[in-house]
């Protein structure tokens, strides 16, 4: 009997599925909310020079507000005032409508910026001026965050591959906390950006070592299932973050509340299983047993197990097991896997790039910030219903090539698409972020079939490694505006095209055993 019918016999989906799903619940939807929090975190208010400075004691003095500006700050080609200039003297002239050429010269802010408060208590911007020439920096916050997940990806899944799933979530869960605790109490930009580095790196352990954990306790049947249900938590985490930043509008108040549910994550951690599967792998049959017998006790499944013991999970594994230490190298040391890991890691970045790409940069759709990210969030949950049903049907490798070469397409014609027809843009990009979001659920998915059991965490770390890589660079491909206005949007386009034409060279895993070692990939039983 293999371990897949064993596992079958506890019942494939159950009670004790159920309490895994919840326990690890509370910690993956912190994920979403850290990964997406720029877009509230950094986002950038109506601004413009303090003019302060041209108060010469008489005239200037005695103006309105409105006509200090006009007096302080010229206008834009659309007749907006200008975010980074000011007169270096008071353009007097202005108040008569007559607007002055070059009479007065324009200079850089001299005392900083003047920020709308209004929607916004405080960001990162306000919290260090990062607008204007200093623009990038902003946008190098994010980058950095997702440096730290692509590093923390390859350790995490290493590590997990090396010492259980178990203890290396408790280290992911407290690292996690600690990190965004100092990063909410940053005192400058470099500390906190070197914060936001080791939070990204803590949360990466969550988010690779929990999915697998939970794909690795369901059955051949549930599989789809499983990793249909596990990607809702990315969901109810988005609109999660939605709520909070409504109610939050101060960035380091907003770190520490969608930080909080880890707190609960740790309370609940004693309660959660080891992977029986990975202890078979490690030839840990006895404490394998435990948590098998323990499943089918919960799921009322015990008299089915009486024949089970820890001999006979021994027996069921086909290859005989080796004390064998598997590392990265592992996945580029025979053909098979070479090819499945180069195909995989393309598909990653491609997705991550796309998703990110659409995710945090969500303005210029006409509508407000917050009901754009709460349609985006709100349009993942029909789809993922949907989702199901067509990877039961169609499998994995359509439902993915499909996935990616339709977001292409949404963004193509977005690319055509005028500012002042918010509306056809805002349906367009939901459509586009919905297909963004299938590409990445199912990839996910996917990827945990398709590595072995011996180096599937590695497998796991190596691709999401490459999937931060493309996030890491996502945000800063949106300052090629200042290049060519749409050079962005080509960009997410071909990659997103490129992406789902690799997807096509992947091996369908529909209703097949998760292989356990790596002679399952190279010749398959």
């Amino acid at each position: 009997m293999k371990f897949e019918e064993i596992l079958s016999e506890t019942g494939g989906f159950g009670k004790f599925q159920i309490k895994l799903f919840l326990i690890q619940f509370l910690s993956r939807i912190t994920v979403p909310c850290h990964f997406l929090l720029n877009i509230f975190m950094a986002a950038v208010p109506d601004h413009h020079c303090n003019i302060s400075s041209l108060d010469d004691g008489g005239i200037f003095r005695n103006l309105t507000l409105e006509q200090k500006m006009a007096v302080g700050i010229p206008v834009e080609q659309d007749g907006s005032l200008s975010s980074c200039q000011m007169f270096s003297q008071p353009n007097y002239p202005n108040l008569s409508g007559w607007k002055s050429r070059n009479d007065t010269p324009v200079v850089g802010c001299q005392t900083g910026w003047v920020y709308d408060n209004s929607i916004f208590k405080s960001t990162l911007v306000t919290e260090w001026d990062l607008v204007c020439n200093r623009k990038g920096m902003n946008k190098a916050t994010a980058t950095i965050f997702f440096i730290g997940v692509m590093f923390g990806a390859p350790v995490f899944g290493f590590l997990s591959d090396r010492f259980g799933r178990r203890p290396l979530l408790l280290a992911s869960y407290l690292s996690s906390m600690t990190f965004a605790v100092l990063s909410a109490s940053s005192t400058s930009y470099v500390m906190f950006v070197i914060m936001r580095f080791f939070t990204g790196m803590s949360l990466a352990g969550i988010s690779i070592i929990s999915f697998v954990l939970n794909v690795e306790w369901f059955g051949i049947e549930c599989r789809t299932f499983s990793g249909i249900i596990i990607s809702l938590d990315w969901t109810v985490g988005n609109c999660f973050l939605v709520g909070i930043a409504y109610f939050v509008n101060d960035w380091r108040m907003l770190i520490l509340a969608v930080t909080s549910p880890l707190i609960l994550a740790v309370i609940a951690w004693r309660w959660l299983p080891e992977s029986a599967r990975w202890l078979m792998a490690c030839g840990k049959a006895d404490a394998a047993h435990h948590y098998i017998m323990q499943c089918a006790k919960m799921n009322n499944r015990t008299t089915c197990m009486t024949s089970i013991t820890p001999k006979t999970l021994l027996e069921s594994d086909e290859t005989k097991y080796e004390d064998k230490k598997y590392t990265f190298v592992d996945l580029f040391r025979t053909p098979n896997i070479k090819k499945l890991s180069i195909c995989l890691g393309i598909v990653w970045y491609g997705v991550a790039f796309t998703y990110y790409g659409i995710s945090l940069n969500i303005s210029g759709f006409g509508l407000n910030l917050y009901l754009t990210q709460f349609i985006f969030a709100s349009i993942e949950m029909p789809m993922k219903i949907g989702l199901y049903f067509f990877l039961e049907k169609a499998g994995r490798r359509l439902g993915e090539t499909t996935a990616l070469l339709l977001t292409g397409v949404c963004l193509l014609i977005n690319m055509f698409v005028t500012k002042d027809k918010w509306v056809i843009r805002t349906v367009v990009a939901v459509v586009g972020k919905a297909l963004s979001e299938a590409s990445f659920t199912i990839i996910f998915l996917y990827t945990t079939e398709l590595f072995p059991t011996v180096i599937r965490q590695n497998g796991v770390g190596f691709t999401s490694f490459l999937a931060r890589l493309g996030v890491s660079i996502s945000p800063l491909v949106m300052l090629l505006e200042d290049v060519w206005h749409l050079l962005p949007q080509v960009t997410y386009c071909a990659v997103a095209i490129g992406a789902g034409l690799v997807a096509s060279l992947l091996p369908e895993t529909l209703n097949k055993f998760l292989p356990e070692f790596i002679e399952d990939i190279e010749k398959p039983r």
